[in-house]
């Protein structure tokens, strides 16, 4: 007996529609207020250069001076490698960045081609006072009395830094 074959008429089946209104909807918001609350900030890289413990025998020859900017707990010193040569204690929990800038130009007036300095600091100061010592000690501005800058002075912009002894 032969098989007798069916056939089942065949429907055609449309493609669904892509319901996308919700997707837009929150296209709709969520694009403004990604770019309301987008903060363009500017990142600026430092070069730095770790302290040498060494050194070269050739430059060993003439004494050459070494600015220290020591950040402790309790305020900030400068040495000259061998001692300390002037303390800035804290000002209302704050460290004296303006006094600290003051005596960094005195120093640099005496020593124009200095270009170096090395900031060391204990393990214990925060990253935002670490970069404001540093900001210091690379340039000083010079304000009028109503607090307007003149100018920037280059300091030492040739940092290294390190742990404080």
């Amino acid at each position: 007996m032969a098989r007798r074959r069916h056939h089942y008429k065949r429907f055609d089946k449309e493609a669904p529609e892509l319901n996308i209104t919700s997707f837009l909807n929150l296209m709709v918001v969520l694009v403004p207020f990604l770019l309301i609350t987008a903060v363009f900030s500017r990142i600026t890289i430092l070069e730095l250069n770790l302290p040498t413990g060494a050194g070269d025998a050739s430059k060993a020859d003439k004494p050459k001076l070494t600015v220290e900017v020591i950040v402790r707990d309790k305020g900030l010193e400068i040495g000259n490698g061998k001692t300390i040569i002037a303390r800035f204690p804290k000002v209302d929990d704050e460290y004296d960045v303006r006094t600290l800038s003051e005596y960094l130009i005195k120093i640099k007036s005496k020593y124009m081609d200095k270009k170096d300095a090395t900031v060391l600091m204990e393990p214990e100061i925060e990253y935002a006072n670490l970069v404001t010592i540093m900001d210091a000690v690379r340039i000083a501005e010079v304000v009028q009395g109503d607090d307007s800058v003149l100018q920037e002075i280059e300091l030492f912009p040739s940092i290294a830094i390190g742990d404080a002894p």
